[in-house]
């Protein structure tokens, strides 16, 4: 097996080289042959294992990272935060309240966690594509939030009402639906 920049060497050489003998023959003129540099990152899973990105994800190239024992390697995850969706989101709407931005703010710069993944969940009162939407959009809003104080998020996610907390059958059930679960990785 030869190494990742043995195998971009060999290839631009050999690109080169085919451009040169096709600009000889008179077919083509002689170009320059550029090649782009790759660095490898790591995608983190929900459940907390790394995974090597190859290809920033393009056709899903991701390979486990484990240690030398086969073992895979994968940081703790807990929820660490439960924000209930009333308190920052007016109805229908992924817009951050200014005190919501503030206390996420608060709460992202005092946990010390490696990295986060958000997920956003609803009630069951409209339809589940809708319901879905909605909860991304939320997610999405928080981790905007979360970036902006520096945090490095792994993973948005929305749920819609598919994860529900309590009944849907009453208020107070369909309140504690309406959340953002921020997972902490540590």
């Amino acid at each position: 097996m030869i190494s990742r920049s043995t195998g971009r060497k060999v290839l631009g050489a050999l690109a080169a080289a085919a451009l040169g003998l096709a600009a000889m023959s008179g077919q083509v003129q002689a170009q320059e042959v550029y090649t782009e540099q790759y660095i490898p990152t790591i995608w983190v899973d929900p459940d907390g294992c790394e995974h090597w990105v190859m290809d920033d994800g393009v056709e899903g190239y991701m390979t486990p990272h484990t240690t030398r024992q086969g073992i895979p390697v994968c940081r703790r995850g807990n929820v660490c935060g439960v924000v209930n969706t009333d308190q920052m989101f007016a109805t229908d709407s992924a817009r951050i309240s200014s005190a919501g931005k503030a206390r996420l703010m608060e709460f992202f710069k005092s946990t010390g966690a490696t990295s986060y993944i958000i997920t956003g969940h609803t009630d069951s009162r409209a339809s589940d594509q809708y319901n879905m939407g909605l909860s991304l959009r939320r997610a999405n809003s928080v981790a905007k939030v979360a970036q902006a104080s520096g945090a490095r998020i792994a993973d948005v996610r929305g749920y819609g009402e598919r994860m529900p907390k309590a009944s849907n059958g009453t208020a107070g059930g369909m309140a504690k639906n309406r959340r953002v679960e921020i997972i902490c990785i540590r």
